[in-house]
């Protein structure tokens, strides 16, 4: 197995459609995700002393945070627009290798920042809504 280059971890949003299509939200310089899980402990005293989980339950969960340059794009203005709406909307996280997520997400914070003589930054945490889900 080879190492995967982090350039390629893209976060795309949707258009709205259904179903939706999906564009890279530009100027990304990191991306990151996170898969959380609560467990529900199902313990009992035949268990003999060890902790035991029930498989498939409890509540779970992806976040994302990325960063990088504004550079006004269609894209960079949905995720705007729905961070001051709060509204939900369709996202999909993709690998060098192919692999893709999709789901709904919140953009939980946007904050923007700059230099007097330079670039615009930006960086984005999102919170999963509903089932995230391999495509």
């Amino acid at each position: 197995m080879t190492a995967q280059k982090g350039s390629a971890f893209l976060l795309k949003i949707g258009d709205g459609a259904a179903p939706p299509a999906y564009e890279t939200v530009a100027g990304l310089r990191t991306t990151q995700m996170s898969i959380n899980g609560d467990s529900v402990v199902v313990t009992h005293k035949d268990s003999g002393g060890w902790r035991e989980l029930l498989s498939g339950a409890g509540t779970r969960s992806v976040s994302v945070s990325a960063g990088g340059i504004f550079l006004g794009s269609q894209a960079e203005a949905r995720v705007q627009a729905h961070a001051l709406a709060g509204t939900i909307a369709d996202y999909e996280l993709s690998s060098e290798d192919g692999a893709r997520l999709r789901g709904r997400f919140l953009v939980q914070q946007l904050d923007f920042s700059g230099d007097f003589n330079g670039e615009r930054n930006y960086t984005i945490q999102l919170e999963s809504s509903g089932a995230v889900a391999p495509v």
